[in-house]
């Protein structure tokens, strides 16, 4: 009885470790990369330029140049606005020309849209960025392998939207449907922000 109590006692301390750990997590960890935490209920986070960490190594297929490459360094030093969107997706659908007012809106301020088209067929993707006059690129990624470089980063969540400034460091995510003018303020600021040293 003495051992089962004192293997009681063991696993609740590591429980409640693991629970005090969890509460002070944050986006960044050690190096500075990037770790998605459970917002807890939130559909929106907001990162303060103190606490971003950093996405690297982001890349994929094209979805319309079949065997080019696209990474996330082709665009050192833009703010770049990552969009995980689906044909097969409703909001994905609603969201599109709101995407594209972005892009046209903030385009020449040193702003890059980038889809990252999951679950999907390549046929049916591009119909949808024919259908819907889509200028910016997207990677083609049916598995949502090149969401791995978001560490912790929810691939099943479609649409997600996520704002990286300038140093490719998290700002701003939106798990959920996005508008231009909700979207538009804050990668405003975002490119707004002072501009890394080279």
């Amino acid at each position: 009885m003495t051992r089962l109590m004192r293997l009681l006692a063991v696993s609740a301390a590591m429980m409640l470790t693991l629970v005090a750990g969890c509460a002070t997590e944050d986006a960044v960890s050690q190096g500075g990369e990037f770790t998605f935490v459970s917002p807890g209920g939130k559909t929106r986070l907001f990162y303060s330029p103190d606490e971003r960490g950093r996405v690297t190594g982001l890349h994929g297929e094209s979805l319309l140049n079949k065997g080019e490459q696209i990474r996330l360094s082709d665009f050192r030093g833009e703010v770049v606005v990552l969009n995980v969107w689906g044909s097969w997706c409703g909001p994905c659908r609603a969201e599109a020309d709101d995407l594209q007012a972005v892009q046209d809106r903030l385009g020449d301020r040193g702003v890059q849209v980038l889809g990252i088209n999951v679950k999907d067929d390549r046929s049916s993707a591009a119909d949808f960025v024919r259908n819907y006059g889509i200028t910016f690129p997207s990677i083609y990624d049916p598995s949502g392998r090149s969401m791995l470089a978001l560490d912790g980063f929810p691939r099943s969540t479609v649409p997600a939207t996520v704002v990286l400034d300038r140093k490719h460091r998290v700002a701003a995510i939106y798990l959920t449907e996005i508008t231009k003018e909700g979207l538009l303020p804050k990668v405003r600021t975002v490119a707004g922000e002072q501009s890394p040293s080279r």
